[in-house]
Order: structure tokens, then sequence, then C-alpha cells
């Protein structure tokens, strides 16, 4: 019982994921009301829990390497501190980085309890806080031209052509969903990963682990998050940073979802691997960054004019201080907690 006492961080975190990152996926598909916010939150749940289940685990084992927190009181500081974080951006209105936030709190969670933060572990995934916008930026530049030669070939009736680009966003949304899921569900339950509650069962002769069922909790509570506070963050990307069209807006969904992918898939990283070519290290990748990347890229393939440079301005502000408000939060929160409330938060 007091594991899963502690576990109430996560599912916060969980929640916190849902609220911010949902406005990646379907944020461009909402603003522009091709997807109404109740269809888009119903795919979101179903796809992300999905993802989190059969495929959250490799990027896990990315961010496991950063700190293993090997204490669930510890565990619970580190996940709720960057839950915290997460949630007072959200209520800005700015589309951060659930990823940033909770290496923030590992790294925090390493200075209090003594343990060395992996070097080579933290070097790449800072290395996608950069990558991974300027290569959401080019994959929606590069599909931005490949959309438009399609269109300039392919005479459709507009009303088809509505029909067609709303299925479109909600393919290009359930797969964008199932990313998320599967890359940045170790962010919400990650921490909990060595000292889960949770044991293995067997139904019907199918084993479904402890992660599995660990995994499957925090894409249940991001779920909620989508469903209850997520659509003011969908409104700030989806309309606010650049105007998009349905069409662009597509084209953003999908290039958001595969970065997400290539940092996730342990199928394509050993396929990768098997004929001798460099791969994607499996880490948690920001999809805030992502999202926003590959809005420029559609912008800057149509001129570079209209972007709110304003708002880009504050989004990456809110990058910068995301990890570093959650590492000192988590110090603090720390040392309250293992001598204040005599939890010990690593062993």
């Amino acid at each position: 019982m007091g594991g899963l006492i502690f576990l109430t961080s996560g599912l916060y975190m969980g929640w916190s994921l849902g609220a911010n990152d949902a406005a990646n996926i379907f944020g461009t598909a909402v603003g522009t009301r091709m997807v109404k916010f109740r269809t888009a939150a119903i795919i979101c749940i179903i796809f992300i829990t999905a993802g989190a289940v059969f495929s959250g685990a490799g990027a896990a084992h990315g961010l496991g390497a950063l700190g293993a927190v090997n204490a669930l009181p510890g565990s619970f500081v580190v996940s709720l501190c960057a839950a915290f974080t997460v949630m007072w951006m959200t209520k800005a209105g700015l589309p951060v980085s659930t990823t940033q936030a909770i290496v923030g709190a590992i790294v925090g969670w390493n200075l209090f309890s003594g343990y060395p933060t992996d070097q080579e572990a933290l070097t790449k995934i800072v290395g996608t806080w950069i990558f991974g916008p300027i290569l959401g930026a080019g994959i929606a530049f590069l599909l931005f031209f490949v959309v438009r030669f399609f269109m300039s070939r392919v005479h459709i009736h507009l009303i088809r052509l509505d029909r067609f680009t709303r299925n479109a966003l909600l393919l290009a949304g359930a797969f964008g969903a199932y990313s998320l899921g599967a890359n940045n569900m170790a962010n919400v339950v990650g921490v909990f990963i060595e000292a889960s509650p949770f044991r293995d069962i067997s139904i019907m002769g199918l084993t479904f682990t402890g992660t599995q069922q660990l995994f499957m909790v925090g894409g249940l509570a991001a779920g909620v998050g989508v469903a209850t506070y997520s659509k003011k963050v969908m409104l700030t990307v989806g309309s606010k940073l650049f105007k998009l069209s349905p069409i662009t807006a597509c084209v953003v969904i999908v290039s958001t979802a595969l970065v997400l992918f290539l940092f996730a898939s342990q199928g394509l990283k050993e396929a990768l691997e098997s004929v001798g070519l460099p791969s994607f290290p499996l880490v948690p990748v920001s999809q805030s960054q992502a999202a926003v990347g590959s809005i420029l890229g559609v912008g800057l393939a149509k001129g570079g004019r209209n972007m709110n440079l304003k708002l880009l301005r504050n989004i990456v502000l809110g990058w910068v201080a995301t990890p570093a408000m959650a590492a000192i939060l988590c110090y603090v929160a720390l040392f309250i907690m293992q001598n204040v409330f005599m939890q010990q938060v690593f062993v």
C-alpha cells in the first residue's frame, strides 16, 4: 500500500504529460478546427496508453542510465517535482518539455544523494534538446514540399479534400499519440522501475509484467490529463505560434511523431545496427521541442513570414528554465522529505 501511495506523484506526472504534451499531437488539428477537442482527447487516451504498454520501456533504459533512483520516497519526490514544474509551465500556456523536467529532477536527486550523474547519458539526452527541434524542422520542411508537389499534381474536389484532410489528421494524431506514449512515458514512471510496487502476473497464459503494469497506469494518468487540462496549450501550439492550414497541420503532426518514433523504436535501432549504420539512441525526446521545430520548419518553407517570434522567445526561455527549476525544487524537496518526514530517499 505504501508503494502505491508513493506512486501518486507518478500519476500526477502522467497527468501533467497529458495536459501539456497532447497539445503537440493535436494542437494544430484542434487549432485549425479540423478535429474536435473531444475526438482528439479520446484518440490520445487510447493510443498514448497503447504506446506506453507496448513500447515504453525502450526509452526508459536511456533515462535510467542517467541516474537510477533506488528508493520509493526518492522516486516520489523526483516525479512530483518534475510534474509540478510541468504543471506550472502548462498553467502559463507554454508547451514545455517533460523530458527536461524529469532530467532536471534526476540530476537534483543525484546531487542530493551523492550518486554520480552519468555524463554520457546526460550528453545524449541534452543533445536531443538541440537535435530534436532541428530534426523536426528538417522533416517538416521536406514534407511540406512533398505534400505541395502531390497536391499540385492531384486535383481533388474541396469537399473530398476536406474529408481526406480530417482523416489524415486523425491517423497522424493516432501515430503521434502512440509515439508519445512509447517515448515519453519513461518521463512519467521511469524513475519507479527500480522500486516498482507491481509484480508480474499471468492471465490465460500471457504474462503482464510489472513494468507493463506500471507503464499502463502512467498512460491512463496521461489520458486523464489530456481530457481535463490540455485545451489551453493546444490552442497556444495550434494557432498562436504560426497560423497553419489543415494540411500543414497534418505535416506538423507527422513530423513530430516521426522524431519521437526514431528515438523510441528498438526494432529500428537493431535493424540499423545490423547493417552497420548509426542508430538513434533510445532516450526520451522532448515532444514539445519536436513540435515547435516542426511548426518552424513549415513556417520557413512558407517564407518565414508571420511567425510569432515573441511567443517563440517565451517558449525557448521556458525550455531553459524547466530543468534548472526542476533540479533546484527536487534538491530542496528531498531535504525536506528526509529530514522532516524521516523518509529514506536513497539507499
